[in-house]
């Protein structure tokens, strides 16, 4: 992989990425998420349905802004909007300063993570991954934190699922997803409300 990847997936760049738990707070808090195995399906679920959007963006290539709007109309919940913006001007403000470039003026003023991925990125397929794996290697790192799981537990898992990384990313090159991840959707939002009311320690 080139190096610009490699340092995207690692968790200390500082894009923000460490403040979300991808849904993992709201799935713990609701006792969804208890232990290994539990935290396992969750990461498969959240790979192949929102991981696998978001590596499609990534590797989607065109207008920036018409890739924006088309990802914003894929992601029904605000909160999931949100959080995704949310990343994407933290990872956008990381890369003004490690790779400055032109081409990062061509975002939208306010762009989805995955987008900006895509930007930083130049290889699609790369790229893919890249937000694949990062829709997993976050909640792994929050349910270490939020649950108490063995980090080297929670590392197996997340190795094991190197075939479906591969898979989610040879499909996202392919076409351009439409999936809906209903079950993350309503975590999202909950949550949402949640944080609102009482202090948690993710922001989505």
């Amino acid at each position: 992989m080139m190096i610009t990847a490699l340092i995207l997936a690692d968790s200390r760049f500082p894009g923000g990425g460490h403040v979300h738990s991808g849904g993992l707070e709201e799935a713990a808090a609701r006792r969804l998420v208890t232990d290994e195995k539990s935290l396992e399906s969750f990461l498969y679920g959240r790979l192949h349905t929102a991981g696998l959007l978001a590596a499609g963006f990534a590797a989607a290539r065109g207008d920036l802004d018409e890739l924006d709007a088309e990802l914003d109309a894929r992601t029904p919940s605000p909160a999931q909007r949100a959080a995704s913006r949310a990343q994407g001007r933290g990872m956008l403000r990381a890369a003004r300063r490690a790779w400055p470039s032109a081409r990062l003026d061509e975002l939208p003023r306010n762009p989805h993570h995955p987008i900006v991925v895509g930007v930083l990125v130049e290889d699609p397929y790369e790229a893919a991954l890249t937000c694949a794996y990062l829709a997993v290697s976050g909640p792994a790192s929050a349910a270490v934190r939020l649950l108490g799981l063995d980090p080297f537990g929670v590392n197996a898992i997340v190795a094991r699922l190197a075939p479906d990384l591969r898979q989610v990313a040879e499909q996202a090159t392919k076409e351009l997803p439409a999936i809906g991840s209903p079950a993350l959707d309503l975590l999202a939002e909950a949550h949402d409300r949640h944080h609102q009311e009482e202090v948690r320690l993710f922001g989505s």
